[in-house]
């Protein structure tokens, strides 16, 4: 019954390499969506056609997005292209960090260990509750007045 002789299932790869080599991976985020490209390079970062930290101005969301590239040591050795659209600031950071997660996963499937140990892998599957009718939000009621 021990771990010892399991043998560990074989990851899921959510990304593809095109005729070019160039990695491939797609992010979202709620309503975000983030097409990631990337090849070898000298570690240039551009989102949208702006460099990163142009684009991501809060020092937080720089970070999460090149916490992947630090984790795999891919910082600095990979040129990394991203089109990002739709949602805010918060929810494109979380976009383009699972796209480049993904995308590095499908040009050396052996970091797959190193991406999902830090969480980079996962899809986060919260979105904004819809607004129901008769209510003032999606779970806001109007004011009550006995009088």
């Amino acid at each position: 019954m021990g771990g010892e002789g399991a043998v560990a299932a074989e990851p899921t790869i959510r990304g593809k390499i095109d005729r070019f080599g160039t990695a491939i991976g797609t992010g979202r985020r709620k309503t975000s969506v983030a097409r990631v490209r990337i090849s070898d390079g000298d570690g240039k970062l551009t989102v949208n056609g702006r460099d990163m930290k142009e684009y991501f101005t809060l020092e937080r969301d720089q970070e999460m997005v090149l916490a992947p590239l630090k984790a795999t040591d891919s910082l600095g050795k990979v040129d990394v292209w991203v089109k990002v659209n739709g949602g805010g600031p918060t929810g494109q950071t979380g976009a383009v960090l699972l796209g480049i997660a993904r995308a590095l996963q499908v040009r050396n499937p052996g970091l797959h260990h190193i991406l999902s140990e830090g969480g980079y892998l996962t899809r986060d599957g919260r979105m904004v509750e819809r607004k129901k009718y008769g209510l003032k939000k999606a779970r806001r009621s109007f004011q009550f007045s006995k009088r």
